[in-house]
């Protein structure tokens, strides 16, 4: 299968000089906020990637849940894949795509887990039948069959919704913005590249080739 004819010309938007001197943080936000906007699904979707003990990467698509004081937050089983690599090497990096707007945000920095306080409160404000699957589900561990998935889950019909009660093996993680690039499609593939490096509490921009 070729896919040597596969291609478009980017001409949506611009990233000019200007934007050196906006708060990433912000801009991020505004670009997001944008995207959303347009009413596509899962528009705060981005893939995680991780690495292993042993030095292995992966990646998975992953939902971000808030954005507070530059910390990127996303829920999820600590047990793992996901859990077991940031505990044995804390540090991620977020991938953004947003191809309607022929943008791409790539950030980098330190993971921890967010309050367990803040994880339950979170759980809490979650659909009933989102809280049993993830009290039923033992993410990333092998299981025999579907059948018996869906049995795990139905096990917990009896329980109320409000006795529905957070894993302990549950919870948040934030990754903390060390490192923020914004990608803007440009024509003759002459895209605009601002990558953006926090030291010692500032900020400091470059523009990269692309």
């Amino acid at each position: 299968m070729s896919l040597h004819d596969d291609r478009k010309e980017y001409r949506a938007n611009s990233l000019s000089d200007e934007a050196k001197s906006a708060d990433p943080v912000a801009l991020f936000s505004e670009w997001l906020e944008s995207y959303r906007q347009t009413g596509v699904a899962d528009a705060t979707a981005f893939a995680l990637s991780t690495v292993s003990s042993d030095g292995h990467p992966d990646a998975r698509i992953v939902l971000l849940k808030a954005l507070e004081q530059g910390r990127m937050q996303f829920f999820t089983h600590y047990t793992s894949k996901k859990g077991r690599d940031l505990a044995a090497n804390p540090f991620a990096h977020a991938l953004f795509f947003w191809p309607s707007q022929e943008r791409q945000v790539r950030v980098f920095g330190p993971v921890s887990r967010v309050d367990s306080a803040w994880s339950t409160q979170y759980f809490n404000s979650r659909p009933a039948e989102s809280r049993r699957g993830a009290i039923a589900s033992d993410q990333s561990a092998p299981i025999e069959s579907r059948a018996a998935l869906d049995g795990q889950f139905q096990a917990l019909q009896a329980t109320p919704d409000d006795a529905l009660q957070r894993p302990e093996g549950w919870g948040g993680y934030a990754l903390e913005i060390q490192r923020i690039e914004f990608w803007q499609g440009r024509p003759s593939r002459m895209h605009d590249r601002l990558v953006f490096t926090k030291q010692d509490a500032a900020w400091h921009v470059q523009r990269l080739q692309p």
